[in-house]
């Protein structure tokens, strides 16, 4: 901490109201600009701001002169604007309970997100699905998608490994994701009519 700043902080320890003064002159703005950017309202900055020089104030002599007199008093600030986030939250309900409204009460009903017992089967369905899509692919566009998505290469590596331009990988990979799209959206329709 800088010699001014360590001086002012033991004079306002000591109760002296113009080193009060000059540490709110020397980092209000800070401390306004960083509770606004929190809370976003003028209004609740500047009651934030003087609530923060208020409890710094009244914590002076817990503050360690070995760290900078700023990153205490900032600190000190996002805690204030978390407490008043805290006394804010807007009120909740328990989620079995109804909802009061003006024409009753209203129920709320959540959807069952558990898998159920087939999705192991369905899972290993569609897998293979996708599985049988690919395997039909023409082999450069197949031998391409499978580098890129089975081996998670890149488009270079592919292009070495292939002995291929890079660009001839992005057209044979977009090609090939276009013909499983039409494969499985074909299938689907099948299965569905």
């Amino acid at each position: 901490m800088d010699p001014i700043s360590a001086q002012l902080v033991r004079d306002a320890i000591e109760g002296d109201q113009k080193a009060y003064a000059e540490i709110v002159h020397r980092y209000r703005n800070q401390i306004y600009n960083l509770i606004l950017r929190m809370v976003r309202r003028r209004e609740e900055a500047e009651d934030l701001t003087q609530e923060t020089f208020i409890k710094a104030f009244n914590a002076l002599s817990s503050f360690n002169a070995e760290y900078a007199f700023s990153t205490w008093l900032y600190k000190i600030a996002v805690n204030n604007c978390i407490d008043h986030f805290r006394k804010k939250r807007l009120k909740t309900y328990p989620l079995d309970n109804p909802i009061p409204a003006r024409d009753g009460e209203l129920q709320r009903e959540f959807p069952d997100h558990e898998a159920g017992p087939d999705a192991g089967l369905m899972e290993k369905e569609r897998h293979l699905t996708i599985q049988e899509a690919i395997d039909s692919l023409p082999g450069k566009y197949r031998e391409a998608i499978l580098l890129r998505h089975a081996q998670d290469r890149s488009y270079e590596e592919i292009a070495r490994l292939l002995g291929i331009p890079i660009g001839t990988v992005k057209v044979r990979i977009f090609r090939a994701r276009e013909m499983l799209k039409k494969k499985l959206r074909d299938q689907r329709k099948n299965l569905f009519s």
